[in-house]
């Protein structure tokens, strides 16, 4: 599975939930994110929902135009509501084949606000990162703090000596959205690294 990094980005691939929560800025960002993807000529690859941030950042990223790849699992059609709007959906038969086909079809990958199911994915990226079986880049978009708390889990199991100098898990931590393409950018430009080098804030940046 290992993939060499990209040499230009055209695609994202963002992880988000699949309901509102209860931060107004959630849905904001969602929305400025899809608008932003759009802008930038990108395209953008998520789940394939039509409801929560999901629905809102693939509406906002069409409505400005932009090439949008859904990907649900056939279970999932009625829970999430699958975008039939969408030019490009893909329906697939387990979770396991919408994760790999998200991987492949997209350059980077942003999390957002969301739940279990967005951690999750954003954190198999991160640990297939430090593992060394792919170089393309991770964001963690912290809006209002949200990834504060897995930040301090990341910091503490550094402290615990489980995550190492020599298998550091790379990611990059963004506070507003519209540092977020510009930072991938920079990043897929230079080459992403995996190991110590990976982890980075926006201030770094």
């Amino acid at each position: 599975m290992t993939t060499k990094s990209p040499k230009h980005l055209t695609s994202v691939c963002v992880y988000c939930g699949s309901s509102f929560g209860s931060d107004p800025a959630h849905e904001a960002a969602a929305a400025r994110l899809g608008q932003l993807i759009a802008e930038s000529g990108l395209r953008l690859v998520y789940g394939g929902g039509a409801v929560g941030l999901m629905g809102t950042v693939a509406r906002a990223a069409m409505e400005c135009g932009g090439a949008v790849t859904g990907i649900i699992p056939r279970f999932l059609e009625k829970r999430e509501v699958m975008l039939e709007t969408l030019e490009d959906l893909v329906i697939t038969q387990t979770m396991h084949e919408r994760k790999q086909l998200m991987f492949q079809k997209s350059d980077a990958f942003i999390a957002l606000p969301g739940g279990i199911g967005t951690l999750e994915e954003a954190v198999e990226m991160m640990t297939w990162a430090q593992l060394g079986q792919h170089r393309k880049p991770v964001v963690l978009a912290n809006i209002n703090g949200f990834w504060s708390p897995l930040l301090e889990l990341l910091d503490h199991m550094r402290a615990q000596g489980y995550i190492r100098p020599d298998t550091e898990v790379p990611y990059l931590i963004a506070k507003q959205v519209g540092e977020i393409i510009p930072m991938l950018e920079q990043t897929v430009a230079r080459g992403p690294s995996i190991g110590g080098e990976g982890v980075a804030s926006t201030e770094e940046l």
